[in-house]
């Protein structure tokens, strides 16, 4: 049986070999909140191990950035990322190094918080890190976000349970996602990539033009872009290392048409944006836009995230994930995009990630648009998968089969 401090020390061993693929010489930034910083400091213990010439830790607080979305000004607010910040992710870029976000907060964090003054952070954080973003998501510095717990965090996930209970809970319902629990977790990881890259492959030989979408609430058609490829498990960067972006992760994904979404999806899973909850929502979409939102709770939260900009009410991401999943059996609701993400299938409002498309990332703004890839500064996910859903994978010829059934590969 390993101690904690076992399972601890793999999964930041995990992080730096496996899930970044840090390679000597790299430098490492890493994204933290200080409720994580013994596991962050064991990844940078590992990251030294593993011949990084530097580690920089970036930290934050909730607390305090909740008190400065309160006080800052307007003005501030709508320039909230300095230039020596920007030169920091320039230089990362530069150099091709490495980048771990370690995700955690409190999903009810900035509840209260007014979500004009959110959104005014949203937008500047999207325009002020375009271009690292866009470089990062065509694999110019690979990256990672992996999950520590935050007492509000594991108290959300674990209401019953007091709060060194909740976050020992949370501790080990991660180790599980990410493999630590097994003997070997290297090869389990492994394994599991071959699994999936079978499933993109499969997917990639098929070439489907459309995937529809059926359960409660749910009816839907995805035209997939007619240049789309399928990723799942990991990436090459473009220096040709190897790296898994999101730990734990069961899913492929691909880029859908940006207009040619129609129909009505209704969301599985609560979903955390913008440091509220938003809980048993729809979206309605005509010609790839989405024209209808209804939500039980967060609404307006969920209407300031599609007013990001015009491209937040567009498709970016269509990605399969079965509901027979290790995340998924836990019968565990984590609150956290990450971790639900991957127990469901879902789609992404936003930013297309330009390596499902050959050659997008060279693009501009005004060729993408013209090709029918969506650009935004925002990218998120939510989850649509559920034990009753019904996927039906169409050819160019009309043909339709079966993809999943009952929430699961049908293939």
């Amino acid at each position: 049986m390993k101690t904690f401090e076992e399972k601890l020390d793999q999964y930041a061993e995990l992080v730096v070999k496996v899930g970044l693929n840090l390679q000597e010489g790299q430098r490492l930034l890493i994204n933290s909140n200080i409720e994580a910083a013994p596991f962050t400091r064991k990844v940078t213990e590992h990251a030294y191990k593993n011949g990084c010439k530097r580690v920089f830790v970036e930290w934050t607080d909730t607390e305090t950035s909740r008190i400065h979305l309160n006080g800052a000004s307007e003005e501030v607010l709508k320039d909230n990322i300095p230039q020596w910040q920007l030169g920091m992710y320039d230089s990362l870029l530069e150099n091709n190094d490495c980048m771990l976000m370690v995700t955690g907060n409190d999903p009810n964090a900035f509840q209260g918080v007014p979500s004009e003054r959110l959104l005014l952070v949203q937008k500047n954080a999207g325009e002020r890190l375009e271009k690292f973003t866009n470089a990062r998501l065509a694999g110019d510095v690979p990256w990672l976000i992996a999950g520590a717990p935050t007492a509000g965090w594991a108290k959300s996930v674990f209401p019953d349970k007091d709060e060194n209970d909740a976050i020992a809970a949370l501790w080990e319902a991660i180790f599980q996602t990410v493999r630590v629990d097994q003997p070997d977790p290297v090869t389990a990881w492994r394994e599991h990539g071959e699994t999936l890259l079978s499933k993109v492959n499969y997917l990639n030989e098929q070439k489907f033009k459309t995937l529809h979408y059926k359960s409660e609430g749910t009816d839907l058609s995805i035209d997939l872009h007619p240049e789309h490829v399928w990723i799942g498990g990991g990436h090459h960067s473009t220096f040709n290392t190897f790296y898994i972006p999101n730990m734990p992760t069961e899913e492929v994904f691909t880029a859908p048409l940006k207009e040619g979404v129609n129909g009505t999806v209704a969301s599985k899973k609560p979903l955390s944006a913008m440091g509220n909850i938003i809980e048993n929502f729809s979206l309605t979409f005509e010609k790839g836009k989405v024209v209808d939102v209804k939500a039980e709770k967060g609404e307006d939260t969920l209407k300031q995230l599609l007013n990001i900009d015009e491209g937040m009410k567009y498709l970016g991401e269509v990605a399969l994930v079965p509901f027979d999943s290790p995340i998924s059996n836990s019968g565990i609701v984590f609150n956290n995009t990450l971790f639900d993400e991957n127990a469901s299938c879902h789609l992404a409002l936003g930013n297309t990630i330009t390596m499902n498309i050959p050659g997008a990332d060279q693009l501009s703004k005004e060729e993408l648009e013209a090709k029918g890839v969506n650009h935004s500064h925002g990218h998120t996910d939510f989850m649509i998968g559920s034990a009753d859903l019904e996927i039906e994978a169409e050819y160019q010829d009309g043909k339709r089969i079966p993809l999943f059934t009952k929430g699961n590969w049908a293939i």
